[in-house]
């Protein structure tokens, strides 16, 4: 049960987000620039970034959904059940292996980014702004998580519902659009 009264059709991050509107909008447009703006990485390769971090934080609602997204954009489900248990034997390119392992460290601490870690995704072809923002979407989403378990958000068992929110992260992004969260009532 949440911690503060939320609206019990909007589980998760989506119920957090429709409580304090003047505090998502910033979070929604940051998100959106990081996971579906112009990159270098694809957006399936961004969700995987936020994937591990979700994961490795055991946010459920947060890494269900990403995990789904993911997936989604990848169109299989493979890379994101391998990476969540070995980085280094996951089907993505040397540069993906190395940014998630910086994405992982994030997770753990800023501080915990090496410098062998960074040399290692240069050497495999990563951009500064690759790496870049491959730490912010990690910090990012610690953020998520720790505000999602935090409150003590609904957790939806249902994996439909993750695989409906995927289908819209994938098509919509993570804009507030009109009438979305009337669709989570039924």
């Amino acid at each position: 049960m949440p911690h503060i009264p939320l609206q019990e059709h909007l589980p998760g991050i989506t119920g957090l987000l429709e409580y304090r509107q003047d505090t998502a909008e910033p979070i929604r447009e940051l998100t959106q620039v990081l996971l579906k703006g112009p990159s270098t990485l694809t957006e399936g390769e961004r969700e995987l970034i936020a994937t591990i971090v979700c994961y490795g934080n055991e946010c459920n609602f947060c890494n269900a959904a990403h995990t789904a997204a993911a997936d989604i954009l990848l169109g299989e489900h493979e890379t994101s059940a391998k990476m969540k248990q070995d980085i280094e034997t996951t089907p993505v390119s040397e540069k993906m292996k190395a940014l998630l392992t910086i994405a992982a460290q994030v997770r753990e601490s800023g501080k915990s980014v090496t410098t062998a870690s960074v040399e290692r995704a240069k050497a495999a072809g990563a951009t500064d702004i690759e790496i870049h923002d491959t730490v912010l979407i990690a910090a990012l989403f610690c953020l998520y998580n720790r505000y999602v378990d935090g409150l003590a958000t609904v957790v939806p068992a249902d994996q439909g519902f993750y695989m409906s929110l995927a289908e819209k992260i994938r098509d919509q992004g993570y804009v507030r659009t009109p009438g979305w969260y009337d669709k989570l009532k039924k």
